[in-house]
């Protein structure tokens, strides 16, 4: 099976910064893409950023950009998002997601979309 483990999350003051690390694991053979997404209470979960494995093409919420970049290391399949200029709106759960994830199951190769569990990023004074 698949298993995405995500870190760096925290409270940090407005204008701070944080990065958050997404870690895919498992007999995995590629990814189609990796990406973030957020939650705030009471609202829908949104996307932050997504970054194409093959193009490394990248895609922002409007919200985010030129204060977030997202990265990639294909070897170690696995996913970053550097957070600067941090507003209080920021505040959220992150969620990783790798979309198009062929791994062998044990008896054949098979394609899914996995989530993260989530980390906590709180922006506040």
């Amino acid at each position: 099976q698949v298993q995405l483990v995500e870190s760096g999350g925290g409270l940090v003051q407005p204008g701070g910064s944080l990065r958050l690390s997404c870690a895919a694991s498992g007999s995995i053979r590629s990814i189609r893409a990796m990406g973030w997404y957020r939650q705030a209470p009471g609202k829908q979960r949104e996307l932050v950023a997504t970054i194409i494995t093959s193009s490394r093409s990248t895609n922002y919420a409007d919200s985010v950009k030129g204060r977030f970049t997202i990265s990639r290391d294909n070897a170690q399949n696995t996913v970053y998002l550097q957070m600067n200029s941090l507003k209080p709106e920021d505040t959220a759960v992150y969620y990783c997601n790798a979309a198009g994830v062929t791994y062998w199951s044990g008896r054949s190769y098979v394609t899914a979309d996995y989530w993260g569990q989530g980390t906590q990023v709180t922006v506040s004074s």
